[in-house]
């Protein structure tokens, strides 16, 4: 469950744990683990058979494992003022009215786990955890309780950095999640409900997994069957040797709670987002410029006489990108990057994504049934979903800026996908239900052709528009189901 304080429904449930195993007062999360190889302890009774332990690894990691709490204020929802209906002040008059009921406000309180991953206080979650909480603290395992600051946040990854005023902390060390195995034992450490720190054990179910929950996202999740429930969001799946393999972040259910079917980020990618965020209080991703199929199916690979449904079939090439450059065409099937076999459309997106603007990639790209060799110096990938590093609790700064927008460029691909005459502007792909925007009434799927009179391209321009506007409201140009009108906004 994500704290953007909306509730979300995916596929069958999926209850993105989203929120580091959040809990928005009756709030929803969950997310699970990881693991390596390793014997548990064995110790011996007085006429006693054998038993397993992994109390000496519990020793090691739970006091590193902390509990988030996350508070926001929003609008308390609207209701009918009776009080200003004339046949009720008839009756009654004016005697018990009170302040006006759209000015109230209420706090929804979020509840995550994290990860110490410095000695001097640096702690990984989940972006859902904290997203958009104007106040943060962390409860550390031996009962100190700290207030903590927002270094840096990632929507894509759905990874973010705390940073609280100690030392001497202890910290779980990050293994190497490439060599975990479908099998390994894996345990999960968190606080799923508010009961306080538990300790799960499970295995290792899947690698790779990615659950499709939103465009822009980056997902390479290890699956495990280590029970997860909301609140475990955050917290931590590690091996045998206590080696941290995981962040959990999303559960699989159709009723909220565990069925088994966990999926926590792996700790290699949570290494190299956490030392950017820490480092820049931002994420840099590499940038191709092609457009790809979500999966290469046995009809596709029998029409193109494919041997099998590896590889990343591409559907479309941008123009004036790497990619174009290049020599990629539209129709080839990218087999590998640098050498390393390229399975799925998903594992070229993260592999790109992973790389640094400025790389050089050797491409290996199926065509017409021959394999050839071409090379791309990569760009960066402008993100207008990507949070941005802030102060404090942290706020969102998304496409939109201030109105509290999502967007993404339209692209011919994108007008296909949403039906769209023209490739003009930019698309809304979501918006914050207490934003300028939704008070505006814009919804997902409104097209942005201009602002302030000026063409829009990207998300960039909508956030100079807005900055430009100063203290006066926004005009936008939408587009809606093919008509154009102007909505004035004025930001926060």
């Amino acid at each position: 469950m994500r704290f953007n304080f909306r509730s979300r429904t995916v596929l069958v449930l999926l209850f993105a744990a989203l929120a580091g195993g959040l809990m928005v007062l009756a709030i929803n999360t969950a997310p699970r683990s990881t693991s390596a190889a390793s014997s548990p302890q064995t110790s011996t009774g007085h006429n006693a058979l054998p038993t397993q332990s992994y109390a000496d690894v519990v020793d090691r990691v739970a006091p590193a494992v902390v509990t988030i709490h996350a508070a926001r204020r929003v609008r308390a929802p609207q209701m009918q003022d009776f009080f200003n209906d004339p046949m009720f002040r008839q009756f009654f008059g004016d005697g018990g009215r009170s302040t006006p009921r759209g000015n109230q406000t209420q706090k929804q309180m979020a509840l995550g786990s994290g990860v110490i991953v410095t000695a001097d206080g640096h702690i990984i979650t989940n972006h859902h955890v904290v997203d958009g909480a104007e106040e943060i603290s962390v409860d550390l395992n031996d009962g100190r309780h700290f207030d903590a600051k927002l270094i840096g946040s990632d929507t894509p990854s759905d990874l973010a950095v705390l940073k609280i005023q100690a030392s001497n902390l202890p910290v779980l060390s990050l293994g190497d999640s490439d060599k975990v195995r479908v099998g390994d034992i894996a345990l999960a450490v968190g606080n799923p409900l508010g009961v306080g720190q538990t300790v799960t054990m499970g295995i290792i179910s899947a690698k790779g997994r990615s659950t499709e929950r939103g465009g822009g996202s980056f997902e390479d999740f290890l699956q495990t069957d280590a029970a997860i429930n909301q609140g475990n969001s955050g917290g931590a799946l590690v091996n045998t040797q206590g080696e941290l393999i995981g962040i959990n972040s999303q559960i699989l259910s159709p009723s909220g709670g565990n069925i088994g079917i966990g999926f926590a980020i792996p700790s290699n990618m949570a290494r190299s987002v956490m030392d950017q965020l820490t480092k820049n209080g931002r994420v840099s991703r590499g940038r191709l410029g092609v457009q790809i199929e979500p999966e290469i199916t046995p009809e596709l690979a029998q029409s193109m006489n494919l041997k099998d449904t590896r590889g990343a079939l591409i559907s479309g090439v941008e123009p004036g990108m790497p990619a174009e450059k290049a020599g990629v065409r539209v129709g080839d099937v990218i087999t590998a990057v640098n050498g390393t076999r390229v399975e799925d459309s998903n594992s070229l997106r993260n592999r790109i994504a992973a790389m640094s603007p400025g790389t050089d990639v050797a491409l290996t790209v199926l065509r017409d049934g021959h394999e050839e060799q071409l090379h791309a110096k990569l760009i960066e990938l402008k993100d207008d979903n990507q949070a941005e590093a802030s102060g404090g609790g942290g706020e969102k700064e998304s496409g939109g800026g201030q109105l509290g927008i999502s967007v993404e460029p339209v692209t011919a691909d994108v007008a296909n996908r949403m039906k769209l005459k023209k490739t003009q502007g930019v698309v809304i792909t979501d918006i914050d239900p207490n934003s300028p925007a939704a008070e505006a009434g814009l919804q997902p799927g409104d097209v942005i052709l201009e602002v302030n009179h000026q063409p829009v391209k990207s998300g960039t321009d909508i956030r100079a528009g807005v900055k430009a506007s100063g203290s006066r409201p926004t005009l936008l140009l939408m587009n809606r189901e093919g008509a154009n009108h102007f909505v004035a906004i004025q930001a926060k």
